[in-house]
């Protein structure tokens, strides 16, 4: 299987490197300066820190395990996959309900900004013909079978 005719490197990089900067500064803001995040994308105050520290928590850890991405960027797809899942999944299950109720709060438009930045970088760069072609069996890697997954 020829990888590299798939792969968009420039893009699956750039979006390592978004992530990084996006989700580490977010996820860190949120954990460090959390009154400043809210007055920044006007959100209500509320008392739920465990909440907003959790949602911080993972931001964060989005961005130092792209930092990994980095050095090796196929192996790291999986975080790139569950990053657009999760937005593809918070995109319909919760801003599609309020957009179609009309209760779409002004504050949420700047975020669901950047979340669709995300999904569209995503879509662009994952290689989906790579992650979803055959992987070699087990077997046929122990009998020495042609196996070039570089």
């Amino acid at each position: 299987m020829d990888v590299n005719k798939n792969v968009r490197w420039g893009w699956l990089k750039f979006m390592y490197v978004y992530t990084i900067v996006g989700s580490g500064g977010f996820g860190l803001g949120i954990l460090v300066i959390p009154d400043v995040m809210r007055s920044i994308f006007g959100w209500p105050h509320s008392d739920q820190i465990i909440a907003f520290g959790v949602t911080g928590s993972v931001y964060l850890s989005f961005a130092l395990l792209s930092v990994l991405g980095l050095r090796s960027p196929l192996k790291f797809i999986p975080l790139l996959l569950l990053q657009l899942t999760c937005k593809v999944v918070w995109f319909t299950g919760v801003i599609l309900p309020l957009l179609l109720t009309g209760k779409f709060p002004t504050y949420a438009l700047l975020f669901t900004a950047i979340y669709v930045s995300y999904i569209i970088g995503d879509l662009i760069a994952i290689p989906f013909p790579y992650v979803f072609a055959k992987q070699p069996s087990v077997e046929m890697v122990r009998q020495g079978g042609e196996c070039d997954m570089s």
